[in-house]
């Protein structure tokens, strides 16, 4: 039995103001991956019912946008408040629905108090720019004003997280927002979102009806936000299957996207490498969330002259990793969300050693007799003899794939040498190796890290990727401008009306 009996569940779940009763249906099934126990059964939002939801949106944006920016961050501040306050209790939701150990589910959390703090800051920091005009007596000016609507489209391992830093940079930017959870982990949605409802009764009537709405169901309820022209952004996270599917709809419309996709992260250990500082980032970012993140490290891209040394060091980490419940206390790998999931996985290893893999250690289901419907995996490594095509997948397991490189441009080819474009690293004290990894030849993705893992961004620097990871950035630095419209405005305080480039008309 999982360490978070029924009955305390259902007090975490009151304290974090969830009413299951007011959410009761048949439509979603909510199962924790801990146990396979039933945590909830919740009622879908109908799709006929989405016009109105919009059009709440819409209303509301008519009004949040005349709020001055300062005051809408003050409102942001407030929902800070509440999460910080209902940490340890929504922290709690998320590793019992998602499955993350209880320090990741907090500091998932802890997330949505930063983005809030940063949205706090920006409220007040909405800069346009003053431009040099080419006339006399003229002056140029760009101003960034609320764009409108946003829907927010999360997946189930960042159930909490996500919305918070989409959410916290749309409101503060003047814009109303619809968040539609993952069916997978609505409870954690629910719960995050009603700390912002709780937010927003403190407000007070500041806050149009409408200003803030979430929505269960399925994949159709999704699509009915994605379609409509009164939602001017949709950011939607998942996979890029799903990218696929949801941005040329909205282009389509010419609407905004943020796009965050799939990951196939690379870490490249040279041979001025500390190697001890190596296997903690790799064990982190491999096996943390039970290699369910999209910045999960998935291939380690490893120097002949280092690779012994390094995976003697790592294996001998791995076989001291605690399996189990992720609420007790020691255990660092959580189970998979589902069967589908390590089905995958088994299929990749198997498929891995097809392509002349060798599996090194795991990739066997643990613990089956304990938790029969929860599904472990042992965190497994496979030695490869090159970048084959699976290798190239995106597999949302705890499989990390060892590959051996000869010269740096090697590694930045092979790092490079995938669809996915989101994080990358490489752990190297040679300032010649890590400049040329940061630089214009090196890595191609969102983020690039030195002596750290690729997972575990903060909120102050934009998170996104390239390529299939769909070209979009979210959270901090300038991710705030696509929440907004952009207008270049030219005033003319002369009493001639000069035409640009020197035109001379009539």
């Amino acid at each position: 039995m999982s360490a978070l009996s029924a009955t305390d569940f259902s007090t975490v779940l009151s304290h974090c103001g969830i009413d299951l009763v007011a959410h009761q249906g048949d439509d979603i099934t909510v199962c924790s991956p801990i146990d396979g126990a039933t945590l909830a059964q919740l009622a879908a939002v109908p799709v006929a019912a989405m016009p109105a939801v919009i059009d709440r949106a819409a209303q509301a944006f008519l009004q949040w946008r005349l709020v001055p920016a300062p005051v809408r961050g003050e409102l942001v501040r407030l929902w800070g408040e509440e999460l910080r306050r209902c940490k340890a209790d929504i922290g709690q939701v998320v590793s019992r629905e998602v499955g993350k150990i209880l320090q990741e589910g907090l500091g998932e959390v802890q997330e949505g108090v930063d983005i809030c703090e940063f949205a706090v800051g920006l409220s007040r920091q909405l800069h346009g720019k003053t431009i040099v005009s080419e006339r006399p007596g003229h002056r140029m000016m760009e101003q960034y004003h609320p764009l409108g609507p946003v829907a927010v489209i999360t997946a189930f391992n960042f159930p909490s997280a996500v919305f918070a830093w989409n959410a916290a940079l749309a409101l503060v930017c003047g814009d109303p927002v619809v968040f539609k959870p993952s069916e997978k982990a609505p409870l954690s949605g629910l719960a995050t979102f009603q700390a912002l409802e709780r937010a927003i009764a403190r407000f007070g009537d500041r806050a149009p009806p409408g200003l803030a709405q979430i929505v269960l169901g399925h994949s159709d309820v999704a699509e009915a936000l994605v379609d409509s022209p009164q939602i001017a952004l949709v950011s939607a996270t998942g996979s890029s299957r799903m990218g696929r599917a949801v941005g040329p709809k909205v282009a389509a419309r010419f609407g905004k996207r943020i796009l965050e996709l799939g990951g196939n992260n690379a870490m490249v250990v040279t041979p001025a490498a500390d190697l001890d500082l190596a296997v903690r980032a790799i064990v982190f970012s491999a096996v943390g969330t039970a290699g369910q993140r999209c910045t999960s490290l998935r291939r380690l891209i490893v120097h002949h002259s280092a690779k012994a040394a390094l995976l003697d060091k790592l294996l001998q980490a791995y076989a001291s990793l605690c399996i189990g419940d992720p609420l007790q206390a020691g255990t660092l790998v959580g189970p998979l969300i589902d069967r589908a999931a390590l089905d995958a996985m088994q299929h990749s290893l198997a498929q891995a050693q097809t392509q002349g893999g060798t599996v090194l250690t795991g990739g066997q289901r643990v613990l089956a007799d304990q938790f029969p419907q929860g599904y472990y995996a042992a965190p497994a490594i496979v030695d490869m003899p090159a970048q084959t095509a699976i290798v190239q997948h995106e597999t949302f397991a705890p499989l990390l794939y060892v590959l051996t490189y000869d010269t740096l441009e090697q590694a930045i080819a092979w790092n490079n040498g995938v669809p996915q474009g989101l994080s990358s690293c490489i752990f190297s004290n040679d300032l010649r190796e890590v400049e040329t990894f940061l630089g214009a030849a090196g890595s191609d993705c969102g983020i690039a890290n030195v002596n750290i893992g690729p997972s575990g961004a903060e909120i102050g620097g934009a998170f996104g990727g390239e390529k299939e990871t769909g070209g979009d950035r979210e959270s901090g630095s300038d991710a705030w401008k696509q929440y907004m419209r952009r207008t270049t405005n030219t005033i003319n305080y002369s009493r001639e009306l000069p035409l640009a480039q020197g035109i001379q008309f009539g």
